[in-house]
């Protein structure tokens, strides 16, 4: 499981610090966050909340530090693994190295590799557009169907057309929706796995060898600008205060 194995990761770099503090956190729409402090400063980590896969408003979280919140990674509990995602990207961030970044949009990855056909895992009208304004067959996959269109398919249909794709652009909340196995092991056949979006906020260490290639996610610049507009609800804003980038995931993992 790709979570568990992240959880692992993620409570090793939390040990070879030794000093990262919680500072600040909150379950909150449209992300939930986590604020930590170490010598190197603050760090911002987020996650998509999904208030649609939330059954019951309670989790057994007794003492929130950084670690109890990484310990719920692979949780039932959607609120404690979103947390624990949070935790994470805030983990990561702490440890991101910009000079390793490539400091470009996802979706120029995609299209620059000319695939035939591509799954879009999460509705992201921008993304699709781009996709097909390219020329590139696109199927969109959404579990929410507040989120559908007219050309949007159930992730139900996952199972059934992924092994079809030659690339796959993911929203990042495939991992607090715990999908991200399926994706990965259907499909076998592409030669991108992109996690985007503000939650794709993963060091690439965590990812080695889980089949993802790539991930697209947000470094926040100004850790008080970004944490007030995700306090007012305010994704435009928290947007503002952050720099888009991508980082290639290493292939297999060294022990």
């Amino acid at each position: 499981m790709i979570l568990r194995t992240v959880k692992e990761r993620a409570l090793r770099m939390l040990d070879v610090d030794g000093e990262l503090e919680l500072v600040d956190f909150s379950f909150a729409l449209p992300y939930t966050w986590v604020l930590v402090r170490g010598s190197r400063g603050r760090s911002l980590g987020v996650a998509m909340t999904l208030p649609e896969e939330v059954q019951t408003y309670g989790n057994s979280i007794e003492e929130p530090t950084v670690e109890s919140f990484v310990e719920r990674l692979d949780s039932l509990n959607v609120i404690e693994r979103t947390l624990g995602l949070a935790a994470v990207n805030a983990i990561s961030q702490y440890y991101f190295d910009p000079g390793d970044a490539e400091w470009r949009d996802a979706v120029e990855l995609i299209t620059e590799a000319e695939p035939e056909k591509v799954a879009v895992v999460g509705n992201m009208p921008p993304v699709v557009r781009a996709i097909r304004d390219a020329g590139i067959e696109a199927y969109v996959f959404e579990r929410n169907s507040k989120l559908w269109d007219r050309s949007t398919l159930s992730d139900a249909l996952e199972y059934w057309l992924l092994p079809e794709v030659d690339a796959v652009i993911a929203s990042a909340t495939c991992l607090v929706n715990g999908t991200l196995d399926l994706i990965v092991d259907r499909a076998r056949r592409a030669k991108l796995i992109v996690l985007t979006g503000p939650t794709g906020q993963l060091h690439p260490d965590l990812l080695k060898g889980s089949g993802v290639t790539h991930v697209a996610g947000m470094k926040v610049v100004d850790v008080d600008g970004a944490i007030r507009e995700l306090k007012l609800g305010r994704f435009k804003g928290f947007e503002r205060f952050s720099r888009k980038y991508t980082l290639r995931i290493p292939a297999e993992e060294n022990g």
